[in-house]
């Protein structure tokens, strides 16, 4: 950053550079200070701003060029603890407004695993592994890799959707009360989840009331469903799964079943291990 000059003109820099007049190169350091939520700190020198600040300008001054890929090397390594957190958010907030690719290169893998997409570990110059944090986390390619991630807190980077299993032992609303009885005696299940030909979750009923229902006569289930479910979404961390510690469906953004999730499934996830709960 050049102390000399004020924090409109230092993100406008390389527009300067550029030869852009300086009312275009003005007027795109504007919005780019908006954009990283400095606006009303223009006139301002960079010595009057506070570290996570003038991080803040230089990701403006870096996004002013619109350029198509951002290098950042160790951006945040200099900050406190909390002032660090800040820009991590305000950076995996602000790619998801401009959706650029960002080469974020760190040290601390907490810090990766919770601002990458996909990240690069590196031994001696040679990458060793490349993935999403879970993958990664998972399924180490080497030695190197466990150990370098062993004392990674997992509860925040294992997600609903790894460790849930696969939604067999469901009925359709349009299956009668037979079905849902004769497909939970398959499963040795005393209760199943129930949806509806597009796979939405409607809710779940239980082999007693199923029971119930035939001995009444009737078979539509519908009549004995409980719709009060809880349900989570793919990309909910372990550590958010754990206050409610009850069987949870997974589901999409059009509540469709994706799978359920076991008390069993949540621990396995935490130890790294394979859970065998079918």
């Amino acid at each position: 950053m050049l102390p000399h000059r004020n924090i409109e003109e230092n993100v406008a820099f390389g527009l300067e550079i550029q030869g852009l007049s300086i009312g275009e190169r003005l007027q795109k350091a504007y919005e780019c200070l908006d954009l990283v939520g400095l606006s009303g700190y223009e006139h301002a020198m960079p010595s009057e701003l506070s570290g996570g600040m003038q991080q803040r300008v230089g990701l403006a001054r870096a996004l002013a060029t619109n350029p198509d890929i951002l290098l950042m090397d160790e951006a945040f390594s200099a900050l406190d603890p909390l002032i660090r957190k800040d820009m991590q958010d305000e950076l995996i907030a602000l790619h998801d407004k401009m959706r650029k690719t960002i080469i974020f290169i760190t040290h601390d893998l907490d810090e990766a695993l919770k601002v990458g997409d996909r990240i690069a570990i590196m031994k001696d110059g040679v990458i060793v592994q490349i993935g999403s944090s879970e993958e990664i986390l998972q399924n180490p390619s080497n030695d190197y890799v466990k150990e370098f991630t062993q004392d990674v807190n997992r509860a925040k980077v294992i997600t609903a959707s790894t460790i849930m299993k696969k939604a067999d032992a469901i009925v359709y609303s349009r299956d009668g009360a037979r079905v849902a009885v004769r497909k939970m005696r398959e499963n040795s299940i005393s209760s199943v989840f129930v949806v509806d030909r597009d796979r939405r979750l409607k809710g779940i009923i239980t082999i007693d009331d199923a029971l119930k229902l035939i001995k009444s006569g009737k078979e539509d289930i519908l009549e004995i469903i409980d719709s009060n479910v809880q349900t989570v979404s793919g990309d909910v961390a372990i550590q958010d799964l754990i206050p409610l510690f009850i069987n949870l469906v997974v589901v999409d953004e059009n509540q469709k079943m994706q799978g359920i999730i076991f008390k069993a499934s949540v621990l396995a996830g935490l130890l790294g291990e394979e859970d065998t709960n079918d």
